[in-house]
């Protein structure tokens, strides 16, 4: 057993480390969206005036910005209000388009953000299979080429897994389906800003994005979509983006999505190099104070910034419960509904190691002083809950 260390750090404020729930804007982040909320005031759709037009053009700017960001020359984006409503487009929009049945098939440990529109399309009268990753959280081709049915028409597979920060083999899975004419999507909201994410030299087809996982505003994102790609709209009234989204641009929030972008791709090899020797040494930590511990999830390949670990023996309620005022952390996503990881069961864990789990996600400002009192804060919760 692990000897107690004193505490030393009572009176200071909680730590955060749940950056993979949401950020908070980044100062270039608000700058870039501030002259729209007041003095660029008006509405992109409105160009027989000046104001329209600046809006427009802000708005075309951001376009191009993202573009580059993705590396994108043969797709278009679609602004939605976030990574959900992405994956809704994409699925429900992709499926409504090829017809009323079908054959699709999705990942057991996706995002309820991907396995809810898959519930109403079964509720419509498609055919849904779910994969099982093994116990690294990982599917293989081999398991999807045994999956496919002569009217699979759409697979989607997370590029990140948003619990345990593991990375799917994206361009293998998207390679099989484009030799059987077979739309890939993935749901990239942890992906994208994280990891270098290029979609068309991944051979994804459909993908969805989000503003707030990289220090830009919250109430905005995007679907990636090929040319060639069909979706029937989810929405009408207006017209706007070519009908398949409508509703007045937010401007400032497109411009906030832009610049997040642009600044996550400009230092993302140094980000991911610190945030990785950070989130090893939290590993490293944990392994020699707290006896047990499991990681969740392969080691690699993971985000950057991701550590999900299962304390094998204690009561789940209390580990949270105990750390709840000193470190800012999850137990699985943050639209889990306060039920047990399904991604963390689906890997083998039982119900009562699901809810003994952390997900600890580092943030740029992660320091090494933050990780040290990780450490000893975990510790110390799980010595004194033995």
């Amino acid at each position: 057993m692990v000897a107690r260390t004193p505490t030393t750090h009572l009176s200071q404020s909680p730590l955060s480390l749940d950056h993979q729930a949401t950020t908070p804007c980044a100062p270039e982040v608000v700058e870039a969206m501030a002259p729209y909320w007041k003095e660029h005031w008006g509405n992109p759709s409105s160009r027989q005036h000046r104001l329209g037009l600046s809006a427009s053009a802000a708005v075309n700017l951001a376009r191009q910005q993202l573009n580059k960001s993705l590396a994108l020359r043969h797709s278009s984006l679609v602004f939605t209000s976030g990574a959900t409503e992405a994956n809704n487009l994409a699925l429900l929009g992709r499926a409504r388009h090829h017809g009323q049945s079908g054959h699709l098939i999705s990942v057991s440990t996706e995002h309820h953000a991907v396995l809810d529109p898959l519930r109403q399309l079964q509720r419509e009268g498609f055919r849904v299979t779910l994969l099982s990753p093994g116990g690294d959280g990982l599917i293989t081709a081999d398991q999807l080429r045994t999956a496919l049915e002569p009217d699979t028409f759409l697979v989607s597979v997370m590029a990140a897994n948003n619990e345990i920060g593991i990375l799917q083999p994206l361009q293998a899975l998207a390679a099989l389906c484009r030799e059987r004419g077979i739309s890939f999507h993935s749901d990239a909201a942890q992906a994208f800003g994280n990891m270098p994410l290029e979609p068309e030299r991944l051979g994804l087809d459909l993908v969805s994005l989000s503003a707030h996982k990289i220090y830009g505003p919250k109430g905005i994102g995007a679907l990636v979509i090929r040319d060639g790609e069909r979706l029937s709209p989810l929405l009408w009234g207006g017209g706007q983006q070519d009908g398949l989204r409508p509703g007045t641009l937010p401007t400032p929030l497109i411009m906030g999505f832009a610049a997040a972008a642009s600044l996550a791709v400009s230092d993302l090899e140094q980000s991911r190099a610190r945030r990785s020797t950070l989130r090893n040494k939290l590993w490293e930590g944990l392994q020699h104070r707290v006896p047990g511990v499991l990681m969740n999830g392969a080691a690699e390949p993971r985000l950057p910034h991701n550590l999900n670990i299962t304390i094998p023996g204690l009561n789940g309620r209390r580990l949270h419960q105990a750390l709840r005022s000193k470190l800012i952390c999850s137990s699985g996503s943050a639209c889990s509904r306060g039920e047990p990881s399904h991604v963390l069961q689906a890997l083998g864990r039982s119900r009562a190691d699901a809810e003994a789990s952390l997900r600890l996600s580092l943030g740029r400002d992660t320091t090494e002083t933050d990780i040290d009192r990780t450490i000893e804060l975990i510790s110390e919760v799980a010595f004194s809950l033995r």
